[in-house]
């Protein structure tokens, strides 16, 4: 097998990060929930001020896997840390390594920035994905329960009516 090769995401991957997504959203039995457009990742990615960090999974020339993630802070570290909202490896590439080197790569930003942490949420259902995360030494947090303000809620909330 050719070298993966894992790299910060640049402009020119974006349609594959989102094909991607797509793949992920399936995958996840959820197609009906995605709606991101290229030009949203775009501006996410590269836009003024962007808030939203990327890397790619390069197999032959070809994207093969993503990882998008974004900074949280913790108030009692006093210091960032690396929030990854997907991590997705084409099912060519499962099971090669690519997962791991990803994470790593992951790690590695954390550690040399000075950050304290390295987060992602799994799906009860994703056993494998799970299997992999408790292999690479993650821990799970039992005591938190992640909770979501969305759709009606969130207007309700924020006092606003969904249309605008």
């Amino acid at each position: 097998m050719a070298e993966v090769v894992v790299r910060a995401i640049e402009a020119r991957d974006v349609d594959a990060v989102v094909a991607m997504v797509y793949e992920l959203a399936v995958h996840e039995e959820m197609p009906e929930h995605c709606h991101l457009e290229p030009e949203q990742l775009h501006r996410a990615l590269f836009g003024e001020r962007p808030a939203l960090f990327g890397l790619v999974a390069e197999h032959d020339g070809q994207v093969d896997g993503y990882a998008l993630y974004f900074l949280n802070f913790s108030t009692w570290d006093g210091v960032h840390g690396i929030y990854v909202e997907d991590l997705y490896i084409r099912p060519t590439l499962r099971g090669r390594g690519v997962g791991r080197q990803m994470w790593s790569h992951l790690a590695r930003t954390a550690v040399e920035r000075g950050y304290t942490r390295l987060e992602c949420v799994t799906l009860h259902e994703n056993t494998l994905g799970m299997d992999v995360h408790l292999k690479l030494g993650a821990r799970p947090l039992t005591d938190w329960q992640v909770l979501r303000w969305d759709g009606t809620a969130l207007h309700d909330l924020a006092g606003t009516s969904p249309s605008g």
